[in-house]
Parts: structure tokens; C-alpha cells; sequence
């Protein structure tokens, strides 16, 4: 037989005993996926590593066209635990591993992780349910507007906290010296609610992509 050119699992046919051909069953990789990788090694991302059941071969190659930096491949559900597990220990504690998967195999490493994301149009029930986060339309470049979604709110979150404590830490210091009266205590409750309230609003201002 001649050796098929596409890299990819083989699948060998035979019928009575005769063989006939075989079938190469390949990869496909999304139209939008190294840009997604490029993206959040933009936005911070220190390195990709890429735990697949696929044969070396072909993951190998998938790694190269979307410049993955690692790859492991061959790998039964248990052993892509194992992995991940080598590869926090490996952090020591300095940063934080999120995993996006779609199949019943990653529902373990996506409950283990920091941030467990999920495909949700084709992704298993089990991976949806051990996900925290679900990307309802698989389009693999919403992991880079989810980290900015993600930043924005936590900024936004901080400004809060800061506003609050610090205005009711100036009025208790005011009131210390009697400078204030029942107006200022509204204000330092309600007021910089209704100003905190406002100011979380701004989540709902559509990220650009």
C-alpha cells in the first residue's frame, strides 16, 4: 500500500479476509485558533501546552501550524490528570493554569484547574457541568475577550472596594473632630452605594474584540 501523505489516525478496512485500503482520519484545526493563541500570548499567557489522546504524529503537527508550546499526546483521561498535575507542580504555586476542553475525558482536569472552560455547543454534559466558565459558540478566539471581560470586571470590582472604605474612612475621621452631621452619614451609606451601583454598570458596556 502507499502511505497516505495526511497525517492522521489510519483506519485499515478489510473485507473477507482481503485487505482493501485504509482511511486517514485527521484534525482539524479552527479557522480562528492560532489567532486565539497569538492573542493571549499578547495578553500575558506564558505558555500552551496542548493534552491530547491523538496519535504524537499528528498532534505534533497541529502544535507546529498553531505554535503551541508544548504538546502531549497519547494520553488516556487518567494520564491527562497526571499531567496536569506535573504541570502545577511544576508552577510551585506562581500562577494560575486554566484548561478548556469539550469531552467526557477532560471533565476531571477541567474540575482540577483554576479556571475550567468548556465548549458548550459540542461539548460533552459532564465537561459543561465541570466548567466555570462556558464558551456557548465553540469559537476557540472568545478565550482572549473572556480574559478581558474577566479583567475589566475585577478592575471595576476594586474601584468599588477602594470608593467605598475610603469615603467612610474619611467620614469617620471627620466625625472624630465633629465635623459632620447626619447627612454625611446618608451619604457615606447610601450615596456611595447608589455611586458603586453606577459605576458596576459599566460591565454591562460591550468589550471590543
Amino acid at each position: 500500500t502507499t502511505p497516505s501523505e495526511i497525517i492522521g489516525k489510519v483506519v485499515h478496512i478489510a473485507k473477507d479476509g482481503r485487505y482493501i485500503g485504509s482511511i486517514t482520519v485527521s484534525a482539524e484545526t479552527k479557522s480562528d485558533s492560532r489567532q486565539a493563541i497569538e492573542e493571549l500570548k499578547r495578553q500575558g499567557v506564558s505558555k500552551i501546552v496542548m493534552l491530547t489522546g491523538d496519535n504524537k504524529e499528528n498532534a505534533d503537527a497541529i502544535a507546529r501550524e498553531l505554535g503551541i508550546d508544548d504538546c502531549r499526546a497519547g494520553l488516556l483521561p487518567a494520564d491527562k490528570v497526571q499531567c496536569f498535575e506535573e504541570i502545577c507542580d511544576g508552577l510551585q504555586g506562581k500562577g494560575n493554569i486554566a484548561f478548556v476542553g469539550d469531552g467526557v475525558n477532560d471533565a476531571p482536569v477541567l474540575a482540577r484547574a483554576d479556571v475550567g472552560i468548556a465548549m458548550g455547543a459540542l461539548g460533552s454534559d459532564a465537561a459543561i457541568e465541570s466548567a466555570d466558565i462556558v464558551i456557548m459558540d465553540d469559537r476557540i478566539s472568545r478565550l482572549p475577550l473572556a480574559i478581558k471581560i474577566a479583567h475589566r470586571t475585577m478592575r471595576i470590582v476594586h474601584e468599588n472596594i477602594i470608593l467605598a472604605l475610603g469615603v467612610k474612612f474619611a467620614i469617620l475621621i471627620l466625625s472624630a473632630f465633629g465635623l459632620t452631621n447626619m447627612w454625611w452619614a446618608v451619604f457615606g451609606d447610601v450615596g456611595v452605594l447608589i455611586v458603586a451601583v453606577l459605576n458596576a454598570m459599566r460591565c454591562m458596556i460591550r468589550v471590543e474584540e
